[in-house]
């Protein structure tokens, strides 16, 4: 018989990924803030919880999808929580994107009830959940990745053990400072070709075909034709993985100018009251700047 699996944070990103695990026979428990991705969840087959205690006295496995460090803190160690309601030999994945520093603490925390931890943050937006696409990033004991295995596989399709707890959140910085820079290079090149006078779409085409492509222009082109930004990753949420890697870099000694420069420019699209966009929106501050009309 399958395990059962908590899901706790049915966002953007959770929400697909708790649906991927449902279409592959896993019974799943589930629990949110919001109650409408808990009852279409449940409607599709899924039992609700109460709380993240609930969820950890009623699964095998338990998988977290949130926003941030202190969210994933407070669902693990907090009141009411996963170390409340955990049982030894409960395997805890957290997929969230959050400090590695953090992840490393709270695994110290949970191991004292005999709980496993990893941290598996992943890359592929809305679409690569939905599709169970998403490329997974897995720090923690090699035993422990080995047996979440086939679970990480009905959520996605690169699947790779980094090393010990951290790793796989130190990867996902290193992969965030990837995509933002990338958007932002895209950015500043369609502003271009659009003051130009080109068009945008067959700048698109042509810049695709050559070493200039990019999964980040493939998955956005949609975007940048309609001009519009509906989020599959939120300009909120990069930022705070931004804040994230210049913590990091400070920490290690890593100078990293052009993400600093990059950070900068997703504040202000903040500011602007833009933080709601997709991050391919990034291409809205660079337009304002060029005077180039929407």
């Amino acid at each position: 018989m399958a395990q059962v699996i908590g899901f706790i944070g049915l966002g953007i990103m959770g929400r697909p990924m708790a649906k991927n695990l449902l279409k592959a026979g896993y019974p799943l428990v589930v629990h949110s803030r919001s109650r409408a991705p808990v009852d279409e969840l449940v409607r599709a087959g899924a039992t609700a919880a109460a709380s993240p205690r609930d969820v950890a006295a009623r699964c095998e496995v338990l998988i977290t999808m949130l926003p941030n460090s202190p969210d994933v803190e407070l669902v693990a160690l907090g009141k009411d929580g996963i170390l409340e309601g955990a049982r030894a030999g409960l395997i805890y994945a957290d997929m969230s994107t959050i400090s590695p520093i953090v992840s490393q603490r709270i695994g110290k925390a949970l191991a004292s009830r005999g709980v496993k931890m990893l941290d598996a943050p992943v890359s592929g937006g809305e679409k690569g959940a939905t599709d169970a696409a998403l490329s997974i990033m897995v720090g923690g004991e090699k035993a422990v990745f080995d047996a979440m295995l086939p679970i990480f596989q009905a959520m996605g399709r690169t699947i790779t053990h980094l090393g010990p707890l951290g790793s796989g959140g130190f990867t996902k910085l290193a992969n965030q400072i990837i995509v933002a820079v990338n958007l932002t290079a895209l950015a500043e090149a369609l502003t271009l070709a659009k003051k130009a006078g080109l068009d945008r779409e067959l700048t698109l085409t042509a810049l695709a075909g050559g070493l200039a492509g990019s999964r980040c222009l493939d998955q956005k082109r949609p975007n940048y034709v309609a001009n519009a930004y509906t989020p599959g990753f939120k300009i909120d949420l990069h930022y705070k993985d931004l804040g994230l890697i210049m913590d990091s870099a400070r920490a290690l000694g890593v100078p990293l100018p052009t993400t600093a420069v990059v950070q900068e420019l997703f504040n202000a699209l903040r500011v602007k009251g833009r933080g709601g966009l997709d991050h391919s929106g990034v291409i809205t501050l660079l337009e304002d700047l060029a005077g180039v009309s929407a």
